[in-house]
């Protein structure tokens, strides 16, 4: 059974403690915790179904592309085995295979952690009322209708509705998004369409008691909390594909009908219009599909992004899946938590007003005065020995303000010690402390709101003198209070008086009047100073910034114009914020079409951060989001990647995210997403220059065909691919990034691997190298070359020449692919010290074939003459001046400005 469906929010203290049948005086009685525990259940998060590591390793093998690799591997071990060389291919592509495979199962092993996080943060202990005396439980053995005892410290154990407050004060940040710790009031009665911001009788399970004290009674235990809501939310959010893996996925696909077709068409025309025999075309056949299929692709795709992980990590960017380097890339929208995010989540004292003016807070101030001692005394943070300044965090916004004008707070308390005290109460929204003085009198400090304390002012202190506050005082103060509140300060007004001795009971009423009015303080907590350049960095590179917080919209709003999210100079700016109470009004397929026209939502609920991040999924945007709470879990989880804070972050949050940031940096998500577009861009090159090389394979074996050649043997077609694609593909990962990477607009999920010039870059480059390849062949069997080899050892000098030139051709291509459209000679070619060396390496191997004696009888090739080499070389090194012709063409015409908007 379950109390899902149970609104206590909406209920008076008394009808909550009826309905749940219990008494506030005595608890539950021993017999009666052990019904509910039966009917209810523990009070902890539900543990997800866990499959088995083999149960993991085998779904790994679903992914189209490894199908696609699993039917390469048999097909390679069977040309292996009809030609007797054995399965030297075959087993490679198991390898990547299976590492593929293992890399899956631990990335999946990681996405679990954010569930067992949340489980984690339940509190160990409770102080519950059970047979009319309080106890300590462990948290999970609450039930509905216990009655638990709240003090400052405490993490409260389940959901709780109020009935007793005193000064209460909750910091529910990591749940809501809001910046300062709630006041709480157990009087309270909500409406039922309120937010979890605005339950101000409650208590959620999971967040912080400040200040204060309070009794509750459990209304929700485990799932049925809003933490366990948000648990059940990331249990079924669905992680979507990234755009790399939709692309290989795809890509994988259309290769392997085109592959079918293109082997099936050559073994028709080679067996029924050329006449070769079954036998050797099915050879040929496989051997063509072999050679179209880009088996090292997902392995180096790997790679690269392994290597783009390390480079973010030495950025502070700490990727946790490897897709999410590139996913960062395509990113065109940044949906970003306010708090601790684009904030510090650290409330600091920015402007003051005193002796009837307005000051930054940095202006120069006497630290000895009444002003900065009307905050600084009414005040109950703590400075410890390193100076670190611990309590709720208003007051130690205000602690750390006196100490930065280097106020000693330790010496001046302890000249004038703290002998009685009026705690701050949610009522009258006060606090007073009364301190001795040296003459035997008693200094009165009285913090507060500005409203309550100018009713109980009389009196201001300007220059240092007090004198009777005015009708035009008051309406100052009343002006420059709403002026602050305008630009989402939260706002305190100080006061004091001198006695000559200390009331006998000390009230508000006896000692809360005739105050000397000293001034107002307007607190925030502040955007991040990195923030604003970062947004706007973002901006040019044609992504958008989205800001969705917890908190109030006018606080939001004000963050939005220091940021530049929402145009500081637009008087129309309420209409782009969207509060989380509109968004109930409105459909899915409504927000859909209206996301575009909002910046900023505030008041929302994990609810609603995952229907902004679908809303602009269904617009087809990539979208990131970065957060550092509980309630940021379940949107981490539905955005195409989501990031995380590494210092300020919840186990939960970080747990739910694609990426964290070791420095809570938003300028880090930036660095990242150009990081992201380099690698792949990167990914981009190894495609062009494995499919290219491919294709001209393909091309050169199919043409081949048809006019009765056999050019190259499968050994020759295996060698090739082995040693001439993979170390120049994962060189050309390590490439520089382009220095207009980050003023292209964002790539979408319509554009591919294929994109940007890409796919007839790949189909002219595979025609040239395929012509060539057929052109060298020609001139060694049947064109003038001069040779006195006739028959079968004419022939296999051709094979071999034209083995060597495919080879050699797809090395000298390499550099061809360090860019789509520029020159390869408008920067320094051979600045990839890594492309230089695979060059070498793979040419080193290659040549060898034909160099060392052994090794050459085995690939069945003949030993070439100088001019042979030389005719081998020129033609293989044409392929460079032939695509430097095309590109200079390509950006002559416009056709590259096409590709490259």
């Amino acid at each position: 059974m379950s109390t899902k469906d149970f609104v206590a929010y909406t209920k008076s203290g008394q009808e909550i403690i009826s309905e749940l049948d219990t008494n506030i005086q005595r608890g539950l009685s021993q017999k009666e915790v052990e019904a509910r525990l039966e009917q209810y259940g523990e009070n902890t998060l539900k543990e997800e179904e866990t499959r088995s590591l083999l149960q993991k390793f085998i779904d790994q093998f679903k992914d189209f592309m490894i199908i696609v690799l699993l039917v390469a591997s048999v097909i390679s071990a069977f040309v292996g085995y009809m030609e007797g060389e054995g399965p030297t291919d075959s087993i490679i592509i198991l390898i990547v295979v299976l590492l593929n495979a293992v890399l899956g199962v631990f990335q999946e092993a990681k996405a679990e952690d954010a569930i067992n996080a949340l489980r984690d943060m339940s509190s160990p202990e409770a102080n519950v009322l059970r047979d009319g005396g309080y106890v300590k439980i462990k948290s999970t053995e609450l039930v509905p209708g216990d009655v638990v005892s709240l003090e400052a410290g405490d993490i409260v154990p389940a959901d709780l509705r109020l009935v007793e407050t005193n000064s209460l004060k909750v910091e529910e940040a990591a749940l809501t998004g809001e910046s300062v710790p709630v006041e709480k009031y157990a009087e309270a009665v909500i409406e039922k369409e309120a937010g979890i911001g605005d339950r101000s009788n409650m208590a959620f399970s999971s967040t912080n008691i400040t200040y204060g004290r309070a009794l509750g009674v459990v209304t929700h235990t485990g799932m049925d909390t809003e933490v366990g809501h948000i648990a059940a939310m990331l249990s079924s959010t669905e992680k979507q594909l990234t755009p790399l893996q939709k692309d290989q996925e795809k890509l994988g696909k259309t290769l392997t009908y085109l592959i079918i077709a293109i082997a099936i068409l050559t073994f028709i025309v080679g067996v029924f219009l050329k006449g070769f025999s079954p036998i050797q075309m099915l050879l040929v056949s496989i051997s063509l599909a072999v050679a179209a299929i880009p088996e090292g692709l997902p392995a180096i795709s790997t790679i690269i992004l392994s290597l783009g992980t390390q480079t973010m990590a030495a950025r502070n960017a700490l990727v946790r899946t490897l897709p999410a380097v590139e996913t960062l890339g395509s990113t065109k929208v940044i949906c970003s938590d306010k708090t601790g995010t684009l904030t510090l989540n650290q409330m600091t004292v920015e402007k003051v007003y005193y002796d009837g003016q307005l000051h930054y807070a940095q202006d120069p101030l006497d630290s000895s005065g009444k002003f900065i001692r009307s905050f600084a005394f009414p005040n109950d943070s703590k400075v410890d020995a390193q100076g670190n300044v611990n309590g709720d965090p208003t007051e130690t916004a205000l602690i750390q303000y006196a100490l930065d004008h280097d106020m000693d707070l330790k010496g001046q308390l302890r000249q004038f010690p703290r002998v009685e005290e009026i705690p701050f109460d949610s009522g009258r929204k006060l606090m007073s402390t009364i301190h001795e003085t040296d003459d035997g009198r008693y200094l009165v400090f009285v913090k507060g709101a500005p409203d309550q304390l100018i009713k109980r002012s009389t009196s201001i202190q300007k220059d240092q003198e007090v004198i009777e506050m005015t009708a035009a005082d008051r309406e100052e103060i009343i002006e420059v209070n709403a002026n602050l509140g305008r630009q989402a300060l939260r706002v305190l007004a100080g006061a004091y008086k001198i006695i000559d001795e200390i009331p006998t009971e000390v009230t508000t009423e006896t000692l809360e009047k005739d105050l000397i009015f000293t001034g107002l303080v307007g607190m925030i907590d502040p955007e991040r100073t990195e923030a604003k350049a970062s947004i706007e960095k973002a901006r040019l590179a044609g992504i958008r910034t989205v800001m969705i917080t917890g908190d109030h919209a006018m606080t939001a709003q004000a963050i939005a114009e220091r940021l530049t999210i929402l145009d500081p100079n637009d008087s129309d700016n309420e209409r782009h914020v969207m509060t989380g109470a509109q968004l109930d009004e409105i459909t899915d397929d409504q927000l859909a079409k209206e996301v575009g026209n909002y910046s900023v939502y505030a008041r929302v609920s994990p609810e609603h951060k995952v229907r902004i991040i679908r809303a602009w999924q269904a617009n087809d945007a990539v979208v990131s989001m970065t957060g550092d709470g509980v309630n940021d879990a379940p949107s981490l989880k539905q955005a195409d990647i989501g990031v995380g804070m590494g210092i300020t972050g919840t186990e939960v949050s970080k747990g739910a995210s694609d990426m964290v940031l070791a420095d809570d940096n938003f300028q880090t998500i930036v660095v990242a997403v150009e990081e992201g577009r380099k690698v792949f861009a990167n990914i981009q090159k190894a495609v062009q220059f494995l499919l290219s090389a491919n294709l001209g394979e393909v091309i050169t074996l199919f043409t081949a065909t048809l006019f009765g050649w056999v050019i190259l043997e499968p050994i020759h077609i295996l060698w090739i691919n082995l040693v001439t694609d993979v170390f120049p593909a994962i060189a050309l990962g390590m490439e520089k990034a382009e220095s207009d990477v980050m003023l292209h607009r964002p790539r979408t999920k319509k554009d591919s691997f294929l994109s940007f010039g890409v796919a007839p870059s790949i189909l002219y480059q595979g025609i040239l190298e395929a012509l060539i390849t057929l052109f060298v062949y020609w001139y060694a069997a049947e064109g003038p070359m001069q040779t006195t080899l006739v028959g079968e050892e004419r022939h296999v000098l051709a094979e071999t020449m034209a083995f060597i030139t495919l080879g050699l051709i797809q090395l000298f291509h390499s550099y061809n692919v360090k860019s789509v459209f520029a020159s390869l000679f408008s920067r320094n070619p051979f600045d990839n010290k890594w492309l230089n060396l695979a060059f070498l390496v793979s040419g080193a191997m290659l040549l060898g074939v034909v160099l060392i004696p052994g090794i050459s009888q085995f690939f069945d090739v003949h030993a070439l003459t100088t001019g042979q080499w030389g005719i081998v070389v020129a033609a293989a090194f044409s392929i460079v001046v032939v695509v430097e012709i095309v590109k200079f063409i390509m950006r002559t015409t416009g056709f590259a400005d096409k590709y490259n908007q």
